[in-house]
């Protein structure tokens, strides 16, 4: 009895959430072992499924960086990363798309239909959603690796209101005509801010940003936006944590209300986060 009970407790302890995002869009950077381990894919799955039927709409940006440098590996080429960044030669870049575009996107898709869910998959180069512009360093040409120049949210509206779930891989579509492999977490964030979004949240395979990343006790569970600012510019992150802060400021600046660094390690993180008291991970509050 008390076992039941306690599951009614956490049934009524978001009933507040619930309404608080009831027909609003939350944009979700999927990635990390979240992406990798069987179970974690399909609690991601039933994660979202329950918030499409609570009311809310999720927008979901995956990466997919373990299936590309598999695949990479298999035909020979080896990753090679800058500052966290993919570095993407010409035949690199047809192999990222295939893996993002191709295998993620629909496996993504395809888990979320499976349960009964409605689930589009579409790329930045879908009618024009993600305009990109070669990503230029001082340090060394990263070859077919873009910034977002703009979004166009409007085929993105279109998804959502019809009432799919859209799930968007970070290939973009240059001036240039090219196609340029864009980090998930800078797309996920810049969408969440042309969306207009109520919430941003990203997914990773840390506790959140920790002062000291071997000692979770560290971890800095709440931040404003000139905080983050501040902590960009320190020696406190590493590479990988780097575009995550970037496009937590970046959602924010488009104000988003609110944006989290959550562990994707943590099965229905992304529940917890949204519809508990408690929630987890680093949460950075806009001006």
């Amino acid at each position: 009895m008390k076992d039941i009970q306690l599951r009614a407790e956490i049934l009524i302890e978001a009933i507040p959430y619930i309404m608080q995002f009831h027909n609003k869009i939350v944009v979700i950077k999927y990635g990390g072992h979240a992406m990798v381990d069987d179970d974690l894919k399909k609690a991601f799955a039933k994660d979202l499924l329950f918030l499409k039927h609570a009311g809310i709409k999720p927008v979901v940006v995956h990466g997919g960086g373990p299936e590309i440098n598999r695949l990479m590996k298999m035909v020979g080429k080896e990753p090679k990363f800058l500052s966290g960044l993919r570095v993407t030669d010409a035949d690199s870049l047809e192999l990222v798309e295939m893996v993002l575009s191709g295998k993620v996107n629909k496996e993504i898709v395809s888990n979320i239909n499976h349960l009964g869910g409605k689930a589009i998959g579409l790329s930045g180069k879908d009618a024009g959603s993600i305009k990109a512009k070669k990503q230029e360093t001082s340090t060394a040409d990263l070859g077919y690796v873009g910034d977002v120049e703009s979004i166009d949210p409007h085929i993105i509206h279109v998804i959502v209101d019809e009432g799919y779930i859209p799930i968007i891989s970070p290939i973009g579509l240059g001036i240039d005509g090219f196609s340029y492999n864009i980090n998930a977490d800078i797309v996920a964030g810049n969408i969440a801010a042309a969306l207009g979004a109520e919430k941003y949240i990203c997914l990773t395979d840390v506790t959140g940003i920790m002062h000291d990343i071997k000692d979770p006790s560290t971890l800095i569970h709440e931040l404003s936006l000139e905080g983050a600012r501040e902590l960009l510019g320190s020696s406190v992150l590493n590479g990988g944590m780097l575009p995550k802060l970037q496009s937590c400021i970046t959602a924010l600046e488009g104000k988003v209300p609110q944006a989290h660094i959550i562990d994707g390690r943590t099965k229905h993180a992304i529940l917890i986060e949204l519809l508990t008291d408690e929630g987890i991970g680093t949460m950075i509050k806009g001006d």
